[in-house]
């Protein structure tokens, strides 16, 4: 899966995007949680002027990792940019809601015990090093 990427990554950096993007795209189709590879299709969506497709693309990669800075930054700045320019930038697709929790199963075992507090009983005085030596003595 690296290597795809790491040639992915070579072919953008020489401007050749149509490898780039084929490369990125096999990546995301054999890894679709591969939140670098959606990432990588932002950028080139990015050389290619579309920077909508970029942004969905960058917002994609962050609902898979939340904590990709290459997409936040990505996406920060798109939305600044399209900010500027008077443009909206697209909403974010929703996500599927998660599904209901199941109950947990029911129990048959008796609840545990509860410990009952002690009640509090005066400590010994501790008796410092020189007591200790004087008391062998």
């Amino acid at each position: 899966m690296i290597e795809i990427i790491l040639q992915a990554e070579r072919a953008l950096s020489v401007g050749q995007l149509e490898q780039a993007e084929r490369l990125y795209r096999q990546a995301a189709e054999l890894d679709p949680r591969n939140s670098i590879a959606v990432v990588g299709l932002a950028r080139v969506a990015l050389d290619r002027g579309d920077d909508r497709g970029a942004y969905t693309l960058a917002r994609r990669a962050l609902d898979i990792d939340p904590e990709n800075a290459a997409a936040q930054r990505l996406a920060d700045r798109l939305d600044e940019v399209m900010r500027f320019r008077g443009e909206e930038p697209p909403a974010p697709e929703a996500a599927p809601p998660p599904p209901p929790a199941a109950p947990p199963p029911p129990s048959k075992a008796p609840p545990p015990p509860v410990a009952k507090p002690r009640a509090a009983t005066p400590r010994p005085r501790r008796r410092s090093l020189l007591d200790r030596i004087r008391r062998r003595r």
